[in-house]
């Protein structure tokens, strides 16, 4: 079963940079979708950004855009969001997950994914 850690969360000053890993275990990664999620305290989890497998095709939500990059690397079986410009409202817990067979256009729905890592917590504060 896959197996997924996140890494990188911490506390950084508004308009910081951090950068977020999710390494998969047990099985390689590149058959899989990849989403970053996020959740405040008190919210529900929310969709951040997504990669495909297939054919590498991303999408960020509208509060991810212009700051956020996802990427992948194969054959170090590992995610990346590398989030730039960060908002106090951007702190949350941030989650890896993976998936197969998702639809066109779903890869920003939590139900979508299969596999989830525990999360890293991320505050943005002064």
């Amino acid at each position: 079963q896959l197996q997924l850690v996140e890494s990188g969360g911490g506390l950084v000053q508004p308009g910081g940079s951090l950068r977020l890993s999710c390494t998969a275990s047990e099985l390689p990664l590149d058959s899989y979708d990849i989403g970053w999620f996020r959740q405040a305290p008190g919210k529900e989890r929310e969709a951040v950004s997504c990669i495909a497998s297939s054919d590498g095709i991303i999408m960020y939500t509208d509060s991810a855009k212009g700051r956020f990059n996802i990427s992948r690397d194969n054959a170090k079986n590992t995610a990346y969001l590398q989030m730039n410009s960060l908002k106090p409202e951007d702190s949350a817990v941030y989650y890896c997950a993976a998936g197969v067979f998702i639809q066109p256009g779903r890869g920003l729905v939590v139900d979508e994914y299969d596999y989830w890592g525990q999360g890293t917590q991320v505050t943005v504060s002064s």
